[in-house]
């Protein structure tokens, strides 16, 4: 998309820091421009080039082996409990201070989020504990529009100060009516700190903040609680869905025309059923870029049992009460079991014979190439 509409799409659209240093690593990634090297086959001599990655975040390309190194760490911290996911959107009357200041938005929402679930939690009405939860900061629909949202993937019970772990005393973790209404204060609460703070120009006069207060009001947030997770093995597969996904992935791309692009959505979740939605270039690439966040922004974050301050104490004594052993060092695989599972091959196979092995011959540095597309510089 970058090769067909980028260099149109610059003409009339300035770039941040950080969707500059994303538009260019994509258009590199896996080409000459990032270098490589030479492998050779050692029983039949046959090469090929191998270029690197980018390791852009934003690249669909990338995500996949980020994805399972991540998800290969986190097998030590699954505990055998049932695991929820629950689901904390913004409504759409914030996106233009979305737009404006993205930072401090999902800033927001990461604190109001996780205070939320933890005050739940600590509450002797419901667990009376420490929880443990991740949270993965989405901003995307399937169309590519706006929609800000954190994923919450919440360990089945507490570790309480007695030293013991508390499970749910309902069929469900929380009431997601209550969260609701919590998550909107907290939320709105910060915003109004913020505000008398002079972060908020836009809404620093008196109307203005009436007029937003009013439009948060005027309907219940959106906290979406799903059913209880299995074992370790479904949760992990759930996790594979939601931490390292980008905004949209080559596969769904259907075709790119002269001055369009083509890609599946989903039109209805329950039957699983598609549809295509059609976008000229340079909207398409308008709607991608919004989603590049910040530069340095951590979209994946840890609380309770899981933060890093405390994690590996706090989640032992946590195993300690649910009377299991800590994890065996094999759950965390070598370099090359996880790339022959990844690849669901041996990746160093030489398809030319069927005999060899790949092996490095030669560097091959990188070509210093314009990139296509990245010319101009990004604004400030």
């Amino acid at each position: 998309m970058i090769e067909a509409f980028g260099a149109g799409y610059l003409d009339t659209h300035a770039l941040s820091v950080a969707q500059a240093k994303a538009w260019r690593a994509i258009v590199a990634c896996r080409t000459a421009a990032l270098g490589g090297h030479v492998q050779t086959c050692d029983a039949c001599g046959v090469s090929r080039h191998v270029f690197h990655s980018c390791r852009n975040r934003h690249c669909p390309v990338c995500q996949m082996r980020a994805k399972e190194a991540w998800l290969a760490a986190r097998r030590r911290e699954l505990l055998p409990v049932p695991y929820f996911h629950l689901v904390f959107t913004l409504p759409h009357a914030l996106h233009g201070l979305v737009a404006g200041h993205p930072r401090r938005l999902y800033e927001t929402l990461f604190k109001a989020a996780s205070a939320t679930l933890t005050e739940f939690a600590a509450s002797d009405r419901h667990l009376g504990g420490e929880a443990a939860f991740t949270l993965a900061l989405h901003t995307w629909r399937q169309d590519l529009a706006r929609h800000v949202h954190v994923h919450a993937l919440v360990a089945g019970g507490a570790f309480t100060a007695a030293g013991t772990w508390v499970r749910p005393k309902r069929g469900f973790l929380f009431p997601v009516k209550a969260l609701s209404r919590v998550f909107r204060g907290k939320f709105v609460a910060a915003l109004a700190s913020q505000r008398a703070a002079g972060h908020w120009p836009t809404v620093a006069a008196d109307t203005a903040w009436v007029q937003l207060k009013a439009a948060l009001y005027a309907h219940d947030w959106v906290v979406y609680a799903k059913a209880p997770l299995g074992g370790p093995a479904q949760v992990l597969e759930y996790l594979a869905r939601y931490t390292h996904r980008v905004a949209i992935s080559n596969e769904r791309i259907v075709a790119i025309g002269e001055d369009e692009v083509a890609f599946r959505v989903r039109a209805q979740a329950a039957t699983g059923t598609k549809r295509t939605v059609r976008l000229h270039g340079r909207e398409f690439l308008t709607r991608f870029l919004t989603h590049v966040l910040p530069t340095g922004f951590k979209r994946i974050r840890h609380y309770g049992l899981l933060a890093p301050a405390h994690k590996r104490h706090r989640m032992a004594a946590a195993r300690a009460a649910l009377d299991i052993p800590e994890p065996a060092p094999t759950l965390i695989e070598s370099v090359q079991a996880f790339l022959k599972r990844i690849d669901r091959a041996d990746w160093l196979a030489c398809t030319h014979c069927g005999r060899g092995h790949f092996a490095v011959s030669a560097p091959l540095p990188p070509v210093r190439a314009p990139v296509p597309g990245s010319r101009g510089p990004p604004c400030p």
